[in-house]
């Protein structure tokens, strides 16, 4: 891994880029790079750079593992690479092309192709982040899911890229965007504009028909290719915890004579009486002993963790609890390797994802579906953050299971063979079984990195101590920046409002409400009573909305979603969208979807939350929300208006249990509209409303005056 940097059409191009190596130096000391388009300097000291009297200028930091060719490199157009290109050496055979290392390779991969190569990207095996600039034009890519990071800003002047987002914010740059690894970006020197392609992402379909047998095979070739090729002639270790993920690549590892150490970090409980041990590290030293690993263990204690939070937070620049938790443990594993002069990491991460490992896949209508769905969202969620981690140790983090081939084979797997008997990733443990691995180990249920180290126990411990409410208000005090600007797509009714306070919460800036008026009252996609509320709502909140009107026609409404979408991302500077879906995946694959095409993160922190469990933490919240709409049996004219409260639960619950209604309404059972709640600087207040019934069962509150009301 390395590290770009890329200033455009700025008079101080040279003095930015310079500075960005700087700040980009612990990505790569082995040699460091400047150039314009017509000339380039290499240097070991990055201070020995002559001025470069141009407004144009690329650099890179050098983190070599295979060679020591420095970059930037030029051929017909010049390149900047962070990459990891596993095929290089059968594309140069196979195109003839001169070339020493997968730089040089995708140099002239990039130079032969049409539209820099753009086209056949996925002929590429490995991971990526560049910038290609030819002439006029500079062209912009990273992997398909995105272990490669890349940042970018566009102002009306210039044009900027780097590494990592910390970088551009140092030098001065606002509504600095992540690139999707979805897109590809042109940037174009002259008018300076931007165009953007998408590429397309894996599908679960069509399901394998082969028998389990067969397609455990394939899954083992693949796994053990996927390992092989990321095997490095360098120094190396292994993130470990003793779970299926990392146990299974060991054992690899270990069975194929490869010299390697074992990584485990965990919270030092011996001072604490109130706490069981690291689940963790019992697993961890069983898994070496029986394997004849070499295991180093960090201990820390709840007294060093500030100092490491002081570093940790700003480095990942994130305060969200789960991120902050796994960090911790990663951070402190890599700090060991890097003392050990390992120049690579191996990691277990995605396996969850292409086997169903998480609790939600085993709730899910669609496991497959599920499955991709978090392959999306990997990029903004771990990725990133595990990118940072390791550079800021000199290592390069290697990740098996995110292997392009593999990832390809396992989400058409059939779901019976991922969760079997409440199991989830059976096919992958009942492989690891084939393999050699003892049951226990193979079938270790799956802990938390967080939680097996016993760091969300040390957070929650910290937080208490220090007298906050909650972990995410003492992480806060890390990184006081939010973390994203985020829209929310908001309906008014319970579910998109609790959403968006659950992402508030967790220290991420609520930026607008974007709201869609169907005009179709049984709109598959939007919510549409009491939907002129919206607006009324926003101003109790104080956060601009952006409204946009659709017929409720299943194709157009998407495409109005869109608009939308757009609207608000180019209005707002949005770096992703706030969904309240609970259950439905028509609606929650149809948002992301849109989504990702447009480059933003789309975040459903309600997805597969017990209905039940939502509706009591909104009264414990004081959420105060009443009924605009039913349609169902068991619910009559008295429920419309109705406020959500202990005895709602109760009556819905018993209402579940003999008719099977949902009981949060996810099947359109009801509707709902909030009043008030923490978000709320005012209250809404219904000064005039019909109830207007449809049949015994289904009605609407028409609401015709409301008013906002200090609280």
């Amino acid at each position: 891994m390395c590290g770009i940097v890329g200033i455009f059409n700025h008079p101080h191009a040279f003095e930015q880029a310079k500075t960005a190596l700087g700040l980009l130096h612990h990505r790569g000391k082995d040699g460091f790079g400047l150039a314009t388009f017509n000339e380039i300097q290499h240097h070991h000291d990055r201070n020995k750079f002559y001025p470069l009297r141009d407004k144009n200028v690329v650099g890179h930091a050098l983190h070599a593992v295979v060679d020591h060719l420095p970059q930037p490199i030029k051929k017909k157009g010049l390149l900047v690479a962070n990459c990891e290109i596993y095929n290089w050496e059968k594309l140069a055979v196979k195109n003839k092309y001169k070339v020493t290392n997968d730089a040089e390779l995708l140099l002239a991969f990039l130079d032969d192709q049409k539209e820099g190569g753009i086209d056949k990207l996925e002929l590429l095996d490995g991971v990526y982040s560049f910038a290609y600039w030819n002439e006029n034009k500079v062209i912009l890519a990273r992997d398909i899911l995105g272990e490669k990071p890349l940042w970018f800003v566009h102002t009306t002047d210039s044009f900027a890229f780097a590494s990592e987002k910390k970088v551009l914010e140092k030098l001065g740059y606002l509504d600095i965007q992540e690139l999707n690894p979805r897109q590809i970006l042109t940037y174009f020197l002259s008018a300076n504009s931007l165009t953007s392609q998408n590429r397309p992402f894996f599908t679960c379909l069509p399901e394998l028909t082969e028998s389990y047998e067969k397609i455990k095979l394939k899954t083992a070739c693949l796994l053990d290719q996927a390992i092989e090729k990321r095997i490095p002639s360098k120094k190396f270790g292994l993130l470990f915890s003793g779970g299926i993920d990392s146990t299974y690549l060991a054992h690899y590892l270990k069975n194929k004579s490869q010299e390697f150490t074992c990584y485990t970090a965990v919270l030092d409980t011996e001072d604490h009486t109130d706490s069981q041990p690291p689940a963790d590290l019992p697993w961890a030293k069983k898994a070496a002993q029986e394997f004849g690993l070499k295991l180093k263990i960090k201990k820390i204690k709840l007294t060093e963790i500030p100092r490491y939070l002081k570093k940790i937070v700003p480095l990942i620049e994130d305060s969200n609890v789960v991120k902050v938790g796994v960090a911790l443990t990663f951070y402190l594993a890599c700090e060991l390797a890097q003392k050990d002069g390992c120049k690579v990491i191996f990691s277990g991460l995605g396996s969850e994802e292409l086997f169903a490992g998480y609790e939600r896949h085993k709730h899910s209508a669609n496991i497959n579906q599920e499955c991709v769905s978090g392959l999306l969202k990997m990029y903004e969620r771990d990725l990133y953050r595990d990118d940072v981690l390791t550079m800021h140790h000199g290592l390069e983090l290697r990740l098996p299971f995110l292997d392009v081939p593999l990832v390809t084979l396992a989400l058409k797997i059939p779901e019976k063979y991922k969760l079997k008997d409440g199991i989830g990733k059976y096919i992958l443990r009942d492989l690891a079984v084939d393999k050699g691995l003892p049951p226990e180990f193979a079938w270790r249920k799956k802990t938390a990195a967080q939680y097996g180290s016993k760091l969300d126990y040390a957070l929650e411990k910290l937080s208490k101590k220090n007298k906050f409410s909650s972990k995410s208000a003492y992480l806060r005090t890390f990184y006081p920046t939010h973390n994203l600007k985020l829209g929310v797509l908001f309906s008014g009714g319970k579910d998109s409002t609790y959403a968006a306070y659950i992402m508030q919460k967790q220290n991420y800036e609520l930026t607008c409400l974007i709201t869609l008026k169907s005009k179709n009252p049984d709109s598959y996609m939007f919510h549409t009573p009491a939907i002129e509320m919206t607006e009324l709502q926003a101003e109790a909140m104080g956060l601009p909305i952006v409204v946009q009107e659709t017929p409720g026609e299943k194709e157009i409404e998407l495409q109005d979603l869109q608009r939308a979408l757009k609207t608000a991302k180019e209005q707002y500077h949005l770096d992703g969208i706030i969904s309240g879906a609970l259950f439905s995946t028509y609606q929650r694959d149809r948002i992301e979807k849109i989504c990702d095409q447009l480059g933003l993160k789309i975040f459903a922190p309600l997805w597969h939350k017990p209905q039940e469990e939502e509706l009591w933490e909104l009264v414990r919240n004081r959420f105060e929300i009443i009924i605009t709409a039913i349609a169902a049996e068991g619910l009559s004219e008295k429920w419309l208006g109705r406020k959500i409260d202990d005895r709602f639960i109760q009556e819905m619950t018993v209402l579940n249990q003999k008719v099977g209604l949902n009981v949060a309404g996810e099947g359109g059972e009801f509707e709902s509209l909030v009043l008030d709640c923490p978000l709320f600087k005012k209250k809404v207040e219904i000064l005039e409303a019909e109830k207007k019934m449809t049949s015994a069962n289904t009605g609407r509150l028409i609401i015709k005056k409301a008013v906002l009301k200090s609280k």
